[in-house]
């Protein structure tokens, strides 16, 4: 991969451009990174008051009462956005979906463990647990790299 950099005064803002001849992992990484560092923060709310929230310090995010809830060390927060928002706005490389009501912040995980039925239970460091659906196991183990040999 061939890397250019042009620094020059004249430049109203910074442009990004990639050309490949097709979309390898190592350029969807570099989409990933990219794309993460858009999003500086979510707006939470707690009762009246209106939170601000780092992407980085989010455990994970689910729905409850058809609100979306982004729970981190400090509580628990609401969100304007859908889950299905929260997947674009999000980096890729950090948070992925467990379920259809659940996305989560690979980098909370502490532990995990198989369920009879096929599906994964999650532990977070902060002690709370989700499931992982089984439509979604194959994609948090190879986010996690377990089907590498």
């Amino acid at each position: 991969m061939k890397v250019s950099l042009d620094i020059d005064s004249r430049f109203d803002e910074t442009l990004v451009t990639i050309e490949c001849p097709e979309l390898t992992e190592d350029v969807q990484e570099v989409l990933t990174f990219i794309k993460g560092r858009t999003t500086k923060f979510l707006i939470g709310k707690e009762g009246d008051m209106q939170h601000i929230i780092k992407p980085n310090e989010i455990h994970y995010c689910h729905t409850e009462n058809e609100k979306v809830i982004a729970v981190t060390k400090k509580g628990s927060f609401q969100l304007r956005e859908r889950l299905y928002e929260l997947e674009e706005l999000l980096p890729t490389h950090q948070f992925i979906r467990l379920s259809k009501s659940v996305i989560a912040n690979l980098y909370e995980l502490s532990r995990f463990e198989a369920s009879f039925n096929g599906t994964l239970c999650v532990h977070f460091k902060s002690g709370a647990k989700e499931y992982v659906s089984r439509t979604y196991v194959k994609d948090i183990k190879n986010a996690l790299q377990m089907n590498r040999r």
